[in-house]
């Protein structure tokens, strides 16, 4: 059974920085797609950045250049570092894990809490 908990969410002004991390158990199979989705309120959940057990990785254009997602060594850890951040960020953010081709599409098997994340001018 894979569990995934988020942390790092906060308050941050526009153009600051957050990272926020995933802590994963259980992910012992070698092929898998971890990624980072949010929520606005009143707005579909939709898919920011995704990562491969190679490390190859794939973002949403509206975070490309700013969002950097990432695993630590032990493959135990995501991370999603949020640079330049706007207005248009403010969500709930979930990481989450699938086992299929990873893409910003990717059927997830197991999804996370959340974490609020909340930019403000």
């Amino acid at each position: 059974q894979v569990q995934l908990v988020e942390s790092g969410g906060g308050s941050v002004q526009a153009g600051g920085s957050l990272r926020l991390s995933c802590a994963v158990t259980g992910l012992t199979y070698p092929t898998y797609c971890l990624g980072w989705f949010r929520q606005a309120p009143g707005k579909e959940r939709e898919a920011v950045a995704v990562i491969n057990a190679y490390n190859v990785t794939t973002y949403a254009d509206s975070v490309k250049g700013r969002f950097t997602i990432s695993q630590d060594n032990a493959k135990t850890t995501l991370i999603l570092e949020m640079n330049s951040l706007k207005l248009e960020d403010t969500a709930i953010y979930y990481c989450a894990a699938g086992f299929t081709y990873c893409t910003l599409s990717f059927t997830v098997a197991y999804w996370g809490q959340g974490t609020q994340v909340t930019v403000s001018s």
